[in-house]
């Protein structure tokens, strides 16, 4: 469990490429102080996920040393269930990525979007 985030549920994976279900709950400790009347899951928590799970899957490192583009287009709240789309280029180390609503195990709106360089581990 990252962040009181319980753990993702992968459902899609190769060698270029994740599909994860993530539970984004309204326990978790990246809500605490942000927006105290209005919580939504702050930037650097979606970078952070990210990060996580690019490590995870494709052992880089935890750092975000170069954000190409990083696009928000929806707000992340509490006890959203979000569909992360993740691609990895092991050449050129760059990570392309989509933060889907996934309601109902059903593809919905973007949250966000957008391209880094990993690297390796």
């Amino acid at each position: 469990m990252i962040h009181g985030i319980p753990q993702e549920e992968l459902l899609e994976k190769s060698d270029t490429g994740v599909s994860l279900k993530v539970h984004i709950s309204a326990q978790s400790d990246y809500f605490d102080g942000h927006f105290p009347d209005f919580k939504l899951l702050p930037a650097v928590a979606q970078i952070d996920l990210l990060a996580h799970y690019v490590r995870k899957y494709f052992g880089t490192l935890l750092s975000t040393p170069d954000i190409k583009r990083f696009k928000f287009a929806n707000k992340i709240l509490p006890g959203a269930t979000v569909l992360f789309k993740i691609s990895f280029n092991p050449e050129s180390c760059k990570v392309n990525f989509e933060l889907l609503d996934f309601t109902d195990g059903i593809e919905g709106q973007l949250y966000s979007s957008g391209t880094y360089t990993a690297r390796m581990a």
